[in-house]
């Protein structure tokens, strides 16, 4: 379990700085520090191990995660923020992501996963009465899942993703008002200091 990890976690830094196509077995294989043959007794062929890297964006975010409800999510998107500019595995399942129908791939599970929890932390929300009576959980889940991937693509040309906590807070003030009753308006932090807090 320990190899397969290292491999992993050597796949993404390779696939994060090189992408797909310019990234070979060899090379993680020598990242990892490992023997070709261990590469292919845990993965099948390249297509296998970033599949596996996109899928594993969420295993940076969740574990930080202690909030519940409307907070949670907010804290997701800002640990997201935060994580992109320093994770090799978070960057690299949202690079693998991107570019992976250059590489002949055409799998949405990891948007539609981000998409699964973000609506389990509006459902919360819904059920204790954080949300306005007219707003579904599915759609404004589907909404920030392609908020997200849009404004990092954007932040990431513009300046490699440095102001991208900044705009994740920017999209949660112009949408916090129009989806959560009034009570719990202020209850709601969308803050750096925030986000510094929960990657610290």
């Amino acid at each position: 379990m320990k190899t397969r990890q290292t491999i992993l976690y050597a796949a993404a830094e390779v696939f994060d700085e090189f992408g797909y196509s310019g990234s070979s077995m060899r090379q993680i294989m020598m990242r990892a520090g490992v023997t070709l043959g261990a590469v292919y007794f845990h993965f099948a062929n390249k297509e296998a191990l970033a599949k596996e890297v996109m899928n594993a964006q969420q295993d940076s975010i969740i574990p930080r995660l202690t909030s519940d409800g409307l907070q949670r999510l907010v804290d997701l998107t800002l640990v997201w923020s935060r994580q992109l500019q320093t994770d090799p595995l978070l960057r690299a399942g949202v690079r693998l992501t991107s570019e992976q129908t250059s590489f002949g791939l055409h799998d949405s599970t990891p948007y539609e996963e981000w998409g699964k929890t973000m609506e389990e932390c509006l459902v919360t929300a819904s059920e204790a009465g954080e949300l306005r009576e007219h707003v579904s959980p599915h759609q404004i889940a589907e909404f920030v899942v392609g908020a997200c991937t849009g404004m990092q693509m954007y932040s990431d040309l513009v300046n490699k993703r440095a102001d991208l906590s900044e705009r994740a807070i920017d999209m949660w003030l112009l949408l916090l008002p129009g989806i959560v009753n009034e009570s719990f308006r202020d209850s709601i932090e969308v803050s750096l200091e925030r986000a510094d807090a929960l990657v610290g």
